[in-house]
């Protein structure tokens, strides 16, 4: 299925591990959202703190680097807010408190649509299971269902007045079986643009976006699409 409009939708919340993951996974899907007047709104769990080659930069430091880096790019695409968790880059598991604040986002947000990255170990790529990852994707879906929407769940929550919420769908990326692929040749060039804010993550001189355009070429080829971004649709219905 290819995705043209998405009208239908007022709100979405994409959960990612680091900074930078949501503009390599869905900053194309993101910015034709947010041209249509949906209201899109980021939650990036780790500091980010590890995601750098050069072992002389201080983890702080690097850490507030790399949140300015993804509030520039999510400005690019017309986000409306990016929430920082700020847990240990490298270190992320799924427990009952960093679910619970997910589950707290979902209530206030109050999302039609989720976009988490991918919870189950791909075996045929050795480098494609970052446990960041896993344990983004796990919290995320096990947020959504069976928490977000039980009131006896974090009853905390309700009784500050957050009241339980159904998300219809979530679109998982990084899956080995995508079903669903969104033409993007529309904004192709603000997620380029919004993958360039990510500085501390380019080597110097580096052309990142012709490896970019490469894989979301190879992406779309199968379903007529120039560049495409793939996603596992999964719906409540």
């Amino acid at each position: 299925m290819v995705l043209d409009r998405l009208s239908h939708f007022d709100r979405a919340l994409v959960v990612m591990a680091h900074p930078d993951d949501a503009e390599f996974s869905s900053a194309g899907t993101v910015a034709l959202w947010t041209d249509q007047g949906i209201e899109v709104s980021y939650v990036i769990c780790t500091d980010g703190a590890a995601g750098a080659a050069d072992p002389t930069i201080r983890q702080p430091e690097l850490a507030a680097i790399r949140e300015g880096e993804q509030r520039e790019a999510a400005g690019v695409l017309g986000v409306k807010e990016v929430v920082f968790l700020r847990q240990p880059d490298g270190e992320l598991r799924v427990n009952t408190q960093i679910r619970g604040e997910l589950v707290r986002l979902i209530r206030q947000h109050r999302p039609d649509l989720i976009i988490c990255q991918n919870a189950v170990r791909n075996y045929a790529n050795l480098y494609g299971n970052h446990p960041d990852h896993l344990a983004a994707g796990q919290l995320a879906i096990e947020a959504v269902y069976p928490y977000s929407r039980n009131p006896h769940a974090y009853p905390e929550l309700l009784a500050a007045g957050l009241q339980p919420h159904s998300v219809r769908e979530v679109w998982v990326v990084g899956t080995e079986s995508p079903d669903h692929f969104v033409d993007v040749g529309a904004t192709i060039d603000r997620k380029l643009e919004a993958l360039g804010h990510h500085r501390s993550q380019h080597a110097p001189g580096e052309d990142f976006s012709a490896r970019v355009l490469e894989r979301m070429a190879k992406m779309g080829e199968l379903h007529g699409i120039a560049y495409a971004e793939s996603f596992r649709r999964l719906s409540s219905g």
